[in-house]
């Protein structure tokens, strides 16, 4: 098992306009692409949600942002301006937009791995609820300026040798890497029906948890992810017979996607006996 040469890329991470964001092409070019398309992605999230410029300017906005550390810096050599040091820093992605806008949230990266852009959005959510802010973007990025992913991932054997990721096959044998971001812009339902907002999708609630200990650092835990999921289930009064898909996290292995499907199906039947009316399925295949 090597390293494959498959993998989802995205296009043109160069092109970046810093004079919109009132930043020097001088520092942007030591800046992570991650930080130059997350800063664009934001606004054009915004742009969509009717609230940018102005509209949102100075206000409780929280940023929560999914993201696995930079591998950009590692272009460099010799010394270094000072623009490096912060151009790449995944502190400094989250608050890139929020120093642009004079935003008051906080500003917070997240690294859990393959959830982090899901962690982002479930903080995001109680930040909402807790009423600590009245805006949030939260979302994700993830982008390869280097081989080092690939290397470190297939020297761990994660990757698949097929170049094909098949999601809950039995021929599964790993993952393929894949580039990309997206953002979404959150408030509370009544404030969005109040100003009329495209309300594109009801948060409904989330849950978070750890896998403690399992057979190993990178292996789920399936009793964890079962209490998980039922326990939020229960907590909202949700009815399951009435959920229609299910986009799972789908590792495309041998080890992880029985247990991810065991624990959906045993928490599904702590509610209903009823088959075959939930789809399952994930983004990696």
């Amino acid at each position: 098992r090597g390293c494959t040469r498959s993998g989802a890329f995205i296009d043109a991470i160069d092109r970046f306009d810093p004079r919109f964001f009132g930043i020097s092409g001088a520092e942007a070019d030591y800046m992570d692409p991650q930080q130059r398309l997350y800063m664009q992605a934001c606004w054009h999230a915004l742009e969509d949600a009717g609230h940018a410029g102005r509209a949102i300017q100075s206000s409780r906005t929280g940023i929560y942002v999914g993201c696995g550390g930079s591998d950009y810096i590692h272009y460099f050599e010799g010394r270094t301006p000072a623009q490096a040091f912060w151009g790449n820093s995944d502190a400094v992605l989250a608050a890139r937009l929020a120093y642009h806008l004079d935003l008051q949230g906080p500003a917070i990266a997240v690294d859990t791995a393959c959830s982090s852009s899901l962690v982002a959005i479930h903080l995001a959510c109680g930040a909402l609820r807790g009423g600590e802010i009245d805006f949030a973007l939260a979302g994700g990025v993830m982008l390869n300026s280097t081989p080092n992913f690939y290397l470190t991932s297939g020297r761990a054997r994660m990757l698949s040798a097929s170049g094909r990721c098949r999601t809950f096959d039995a021929a599964a044998d790993g993952f393929v890497p894949g580039e990309g971001l997206g953002v979404v812009v959150l408030r509370r339902l009544q404030d969005a029906l109040l100003e009329h907002d495209h309300i594109h999708a009801v948060v409904l609630g989330s849950a978070l948890n750890q896998d403690g200990a399992s057979n190993g650092i990178t292996a789920p835990n399936a009793l964890a992810q079962t209490r998980l999921e039922e326990g939020l289930y229960r907590q909202l009064g949700l009815d399951v017979e009435r959920i229609g898909m299910v986009e799972a996290h789908g590792t495309g292995t041998v080890l992880g996607d029985p247990v991810e499907f065991g624990a959906l199906t045993r928490a599904f039947r702590a509610f209903s006996a009823r088959r075959g009316y939930c789809a399952i399925g994930s983004i990696k295949t």
